[in-house]
């Protein structure tokens, strides 16, 4: 990715940081984003880079898959990208079992192979909560909030996420 990377999106659109190994997936998501109104502020591929570029321009999400170039360190980008407030990670991955019971900070996870409904539903959803709304948890078939064990259904006051407001 080229070029300056805007400090602050346009018309709530979110700036997005995409950590991905797997290039044809990286760029679908990047276009994707792109069609949804949102600003990919980059696109990498291993831990150490991801870690870099999401402390230096703090995007409003972090897509993270779990398993990148490096190994199985998505969960360390998760940790190390949450621990800025201004900063809200989901991962994206097929292997849904590896990701800790406290989730290592992430707000939920959309599963791969994902539809571009889920990404939409699930960017919406963030982005309702980083505005201080509680959007109803209707229409996100893909997407699992952090504090929802896996098979849960019911949406009440600890399956609504962490607070995101920023």
């Amino acid at each position: 990715m080229t070029g300056v990377i805007p400090e602050k999106a346009i018309d709530g659109a979110l700036r997005i940081l995409v950590v991905e190994d797997e290039a044809l997936i990286a760029l679908e998501l990047e276009c994707l984003l792109d069609d949804l109104g949102h600003v990919t502020i980059g696109v990498v591929g291993n831990s150490q880079e991801a870690i870099a570029l999401g402390r230096s321009a703090a995007p409003d999400v972090a897509l993270v898959d779990i398993h990148l170039i490096d190994g199985p360190t998505g969960i360390e980008v998760a940790r190390a990208l949450s621990a800025d407030q201004r900063t809200t990670v989901v991962f994206m991955t097929a292997n849904s079992k590896r990701i800790p019971p406290d989730f290592a900070g992430a707000f939920g996870v959309i599963a791969k192979p994902y539809s571009e409904r889920a990404v939409a539903n699930a960017l919406h959803y963030v982005a309702e909560r980083r505005a201080g709304r509680t959007p109803p948890p209707e229409g996100l078939d893909g997407f699992r909030l952090a504090a929802m064990p896996e098979g849960d259904t019911e949406f009440g006051a600890e399956g609504t996420g962490p607070d995101l407001r920023h």
